[in-house]
């Protein structure tokens, strides 16, 4: 009896066996077809991958960032092409399944590293937009200065004070960010105080002309002052004009001499540029004036003499 479950156990091999051949050489014609898919995609995909590079590159600011789209790409035509060939022999179920599993594991990497994913994208988006170049000066959140590298994951800036930061990607893609370097210009603003004794249409004409006789000051007919308000000892006038930016004379160099210049000017035209004043009153709703109080005081100390 062992030997006929022998033989019948033998016989279930050899004709599972016989069916996978018979199944294998029926999918020869279409694993060989598969396989030309895949070369073929393998082959669309190098072509395809030294185009879009050469075009990226061009494009992009960031060479790291070139080389990265440049890679999904041709692994997303590649795996395509592994896709296409699956189904093409017969394994959709396979196909879902491959699916499935990146869509989890790709879910997965994202909630694991989702502050590096969130910079890796605001970079990516970064480089596509280019908000702001190489050498451009920027402002965004606590990030004040010149840009000197634009990476994948951060951004280095060198701040007017010498010192490198390191900056996160995503910062400056949340944040409203300022490119003082896109239009070339910039706009310079100085407050400035006279007495109250002067006249601030003569202030601003002395200001003005005296500002526009400076080599750094471009656009001379925008160049204007207006008054602010009242200040506690002064009337408040604002003077505005414009630089070149970046230029031969650097910002700070050019508010210095600005600065200069107003307080040149406004001394040849005897306005004054007043200190702080206090006046001491003391006849607001029934109180009594200082001279009173001392004319007050001062007989008092008679009528005690006498």
């Amino acid at each position: 009896m062992n030997l006929n479950v022998l033989d019948n156990f033998s016989g279930l091999i050899e004709e599972k066996l016989d069916t996978w051949l018979q199944e294998l050489i029926m999918h020869i014609p279409n694993v060989v077809v598969a396989f030309l898919i895949v070369f073929i995609f393998s082959i669309m995909a190098r072509f395809f991958g030294k185009v879009i590079g050469n075009i990226l590159r061009k494009g992009l600011d960031s060479k790291q960032i070139a080389d990265l789209l440049t890679s999904i790409g041709k692994v997303s035509i590649l795996i395509a092409g592994i896709f296409i060939s699956l189904d093409f022999i017969g394994l959709k179920g396979t196909v879902t399944s491959l699916l499935a599993g990146a869509g989890i594991v790709g879910l997965a990497i994202g909630f694991a590293f989702q502050d590096m994913t969130e910079n890796l994208i605001a970079g990516i988006a970064m480089g596509i937009r280019k908000p702001f170049q190489v050498g451009d000066v920027i402002r965004a959140d606590s990030v004040f200065g010149t840009v000197k590298t634009i990476n994948l994951r951060n951004t280095l800036v060198e701040t007017f004070f010498g010192q490198l930061e390191i900056v996160p990607n995503k910062i400056l893609f949340r944040n409203i960010l300022t490119n003082f370097s896109v239009n070339r210009i910039r706009c310079i603003e100085i407050p400035v105080g006279i007495s109250y004794a002067d006249d601030p249409e003569e202030a601003a004409k002395v200001i003005v002309e005296q500002l526009n006789q400076c080599d750094f000051v471009i656009k001379k007919d925008e160049t204007a002052v207006y008054a602010e308000g009242f200040g506690d000892s002064s009337i408040n006038l604002l003077v505005w004009f414009w630089i070149d930016y970046p230029g031969e004379t650097g910002f700070m160099q050019a508010r210095h001499q600005a600065v200069a210049a107003i307080n040149d000017a406004l001394k040849s035209a005897n306005i004054l540029i007043p200190f702080p004043i206090r006046t001491l009153d003391f006849a607001i709703k029934g109180g009594e004036k200082l001279n009173a109080m001392l004319n007050k005081q001062s007989d008092d100390n008679q009528n005690e003499i006498n």
